[in-house]
């Protein structure tokens, strides 16, 4: 029995031995054959200016991101240029060399930014295709199973010293030549601008080329989702949520990301489309256009085994709600919030909201690091979709709400209102980076904006309190050049909406030829992220006791005129001499409802006040009469019939003289001595105004100053 025993014993002593060495021979022959990556590049791929390039660069990162099973080698070069005739050529450094020896299986070559100098692609740039291309059949060659990515370039930011002068211009065709590489030769690209350009914080360098830390972190995770193709599964852009409301008699689009490969199914309302997801992991899909429905549906989106469902979606009008403070003040802060929200409940049933809360209010106090951060990393705002209840209708904009409810009502269709605003924001910060990158003026707003006379000197106070506690010198806030753009708008451009109304400027009164200038570029900076002709109907500023607000009004006025498709509502009758936040926001979102329903929805009603058109004089020798003639002058009257007020002259020493108006039909008529020359006259032309010429709607004239011929 014991002999037996023993027999068994040792024989599978003999057994787990075989299975032990056969183990160990597997799992050696295993590592044995580890998928080499060979990253090819310049300093961006070296890691120049990390403290430790070995541990910090991008490819030391994707080594611990792939893991065992990898080997990354980083042939980073600084300095070098793909151009064979470049100042640095890549091909004549060790690097190269080393990196044909590796035999890669995986090749990531991110290459270019050097031949911007000026010594390079301007005098060589027909080489450029053909020197890339031979790059990558020189690594075909070592391996003809190789599998290989190009880049395109992370950004050149605009603290670089030549980006005006040439550095952008080649740039833009360097970026353009590699693209040409990738299609000659059918290969992936991983596109780095598109991933770093709303992220200045990530390339902090005295030249903006280099990537810091943080930045090498998030390259190694984009080049480790694209070669593996893990974007962390389903995921839908967070402007879609229950309870929303879809753009009606426009094709329905909806988008997000997820694993590369895989396939997205999308229903809805008995329609059904399927996308596969692409190499970068960003898909979007279209369904049919929708008629207006108050019939709430269900929308189902489904990939690799996952299933989201989005319940109670209607079909109607969305509009866009944005601005600065004036536009964020709510509801249950406006005049009368009580009729607003005893009514919330019985609010039309079809109206939803989508209020983009700040991560932080802009007040005077100090943000913490947690605030900071998620400021650097574009997490601003954050919000979905509600039913109008108490709750949800007075944190909502008053304006915003009242706007969205007169739609509802008078064109008795569903309504979703997306609220996304900055109290204190000046206009530049809503303009994207490439618009600004791209006009001569406004570039040099991008470099160094907290000591930058873009910004009135108010928001360049403000943010440095809120920054007061950040040791990163490159902090982002939202008054920054571009910063809501990126952080909140790029986020939900290319939905379909209706329009936008805006209520901003009182951070940019200080300088209104500026802001002329730069309005222009907002707007269609707005247009080409939709591909709409968006109608803008905007706000005038309110009346206040600042010596520039009447200058300002008079340049908004101007505006609509200038620009297509926009339109203003005035509320200098509503100001307060001393409190910008007005609380009297009811017949503010009125007005701007009156001009959508009038210019979007095309019915006939008055919605603008009485309109400046032209002047006349009259001299005889007694007297001089100034007859100025007004459009939208029906029923010319003053407010509650007072006598008419907020008309001066300027003489020819730059005086304002009061006069004594009158209104005759649609005219106003001023008389005065022939001893009085005169070279201008104005209405409303002081900070605070309680000028009272209206037109039988009620509606106000705005401020205007307007020389004589």
């Amino acid at each position: 029995m014991q002999t037996k025993e023993r027999l068994i014993f040792n024989t599978c002593k003999l057994l787990t031995g075989t299975l032990f060495f056969l183990f160990v021979t597997i799992s050696g022959h295993l590592l044995a054959q580890k998928i080499k990556v060979a990253c090819v590049g310049n300093s961006v791929t070296y890691g120049y200016t990390l403290k430790d390039p070995a541990t910090q660069s991008y490819p030391a990162v994707l080594q611990n991101m792939l893991g065992i099973r990898y080997e990354v080698g980083n042939f980073g070069h600084s300095g070098a240029t793909l151009l064979k005739r470049g100042h640095n050529p890549y091909y004549k450094t060790a690097e190269f060399k080393k990196a044909i020896q590796m035999h890669p299986d995986i090749v990531i070559i991110d290459l270019g930014l050097n031949d911007t100098d000026p010594r390079d692609y301007a005098l060589y740039r027909d080489q450029f295709i053909p020197d890339y291309t031979w790059l990558i059949d020189t690594f075909r060659q070592a391996n003809k199973s190789v599998k290989i990515y190009i880049c395109k370039m992370t950004p050149i930011f605009t603290g670089h010293p030549r980006f005006m002068s040439s550095t952008a211009t080649w740039y833009k065709k360097v970026q353009t030549d590699i693209e040409k590489v990738a299609r000659i030769g059918q290969l992936p690209i991983i596109d780095l601008y598109a991933n770093f350009h709303d992220r200045p914080d990530l390339i902090t360098d005295k030249p903006t080329l280099h990537p810091n830390k943080a930045g090498a972190q998030k390259l190694a995770t984009v080049i480790y989702q694209h070669i593996t193709g893990n974007f962390g599964g389903l995921k839908l852009a967070d402007i879609f949520t229950d309870n929303m409301v879809l753009q009606r008699e426009r094709p329905i689009k909806v988008w997000g990301t997820a694993n590369s490969g895989t396939t997205v199914s999308v229903s809805f309302h008995g329609a059904t489309q399927k996308v596969r997801v692409p190499f970068n992991g960003h898909w979007k899909l279209q369904l049919p256009a929708e008629k207006a429905s108050s019939q709430p549906q269900q929308m189902t989106i489904e990939n690799a085994g996952r299933q989201i469902q989005l319940k109670n979606i209607l079909i109607g009008d969305v509009w866009l709600a944005s601005g600065q403070s004036n536009m964020l003040f709510t509801v249950k802060e406006a005049k009368k919030a009580d009729s607003l929200l005893k009514n919330s409940s019985n609010a039309p049933g079809t109206l939803r909201l989508f209020n983009y809360k700040n991560l932080a209010a802009t007040d005077n106090v100090n943000w913490d690091t947690t605030i900071l951060n998620k400021v650097n990393n574009l997490a601003f705002f954050s919000g979905s979709w509600q039913q109008p209840d108490q709750n949800s209708v007075a944190a909502f904009s008053a304006i915003a709400y009242v706007f969205g409810k007169e739609i509802a009502v008078k064109k008795d269709i569903p309504v979703g209102i997306i609220e996304i605003a900055v109290g204190g924001s000046p206009l530049i910060s809503w303009v994207d980076r490439t618009s600004l990158e791209n006009n001569p003026l406004f570039e040099p707003a991008l470099n160094d904006y907290l000591h930058s006379d873009f910004l009135m000197a108010w928001c360049r106070q403000r943010a440095g309190k809120n920054l007061a506690l950040s040791i990163n010198p490159y902090q982002r806030h939202p008054y920054e050049p571009a910063y809501n753009y990126e952080a909140g708008i790029a986020k939900i451009a290319g939905l379909p909406i209706q329009g936008v109304i805006w209520y901003q400027g009182e951070s940019d009164a200080d300088n209104a030829p500026l802001y002329g200038k730069l309005f222009p570029v907002f707007i269609r900076s707005w247009r080409q992220a939709w591909h709409q002709n968006l109608p803008f109907y905007y706000v005038q500023l309110s009346s206040l006791d600042r010596p520039s607000w009447n200058y300002f009004r008079d340049l908004q006025r101007k505006l609509q005129y200038k620009v297509p498709n926009t339109k203003m509502v005035v509320t200098s009758d509503l100001g307060d001499s001393l409190n910008v936040h007005y609380p009297d926001k009811i017949p503010v979102g009125k007005r701007l409802a009156r001009v959508a329903l009038k210019e979007t929805y095309h019915i006939d009603i008055p919605d603008t006040g009485p309109a400046f058109k032209s002047i006349r004089k009259t001299t005889t020798a007694a007297k001089t009469i100034l007859t100025v003639h007004f459009s939208h002058a029906e029923g010319l009257t003053s407010k509650n019939h007072q006598p008419l007020t907020g008309f001066e002259v300027m003489d020819m020493a730059g005086n304002l003289l009061p006069v004594k108006a009158s209104i005759k039909g649609s005219d106003v008529l001023m008389t005065l001595p022939p001893s009085i020359q005169v070279q201008s006259v104005v209405y409303g032309w002081n900070g605070f105004s309680r000028a009272n010429l209206i037109n039988s709607a009620g509606l106000p004239a705005s401020t205007f100053k307007a020389d004589l011929k």
